[in-house]
């Protein structure tokens, strides 16, 4: 983890990297708080730099989609292959990124019918905690 590197993530860096979110961003890895450092960056430094730089320095500020977009890409294919460890951070990140609640049910009535019941049924829960969570928040 040596050196820096440059983003120019602007806003959509803001909502990943706490405190960031500047254009043209010079960004010391050993310093900057983020969310992949506190979840596992103890345990596995070099996969939180690459997770920080890759998916969310340049993934997801990638401006050929939206935030709101990528949110609903995302929550999709986690749904359907049924990753339900990431779906409470995604789910919440989506309604952050502009998604509605009712956009998020319409996503599970419909991949019901392409992903199966039974991941549905699971993520259904899922987005019912989350949206009580986020409703105790806000």
């Amino acid at each position: 983890m040596a050196g820096s590197w440059r983003i120019d993530a602007g806003d959509v860096l803001a909502t990943w990297l706490p405190g960031f979110g500047n254009r043209d961003l010079e960004m010391t890895m050993a310093d900057a708080p983020t969310n992949a450092r506190a979840s596992f960056g103890d345990l596995a430094p070099h996969l939180a730099e690459i997770t920080d730089r890759v998916v969310f320095g340049d993934v997801w500020a990638n401006p050929a989609l939206s935030p709101r977009d990528r949110s609903l890409v995302t929550i999709t294919c986690l749904i359907s292959l049924y990753r339900v460890n990431e779906m409470p951070f995604h789910l919440k990140r989506a309604l952050e990124n502009g998604m509605t609640r009712e956009e998020i049910v319409a996503v599970l009535t419909h991949l019901a019918f392409y992903a199966g019941w039974p991941p549905v049924m699971t993520a259904l829960g899922i987005a019912r905690t989350v949206f009580e969570e986020v409703g105790r928040e806000g």
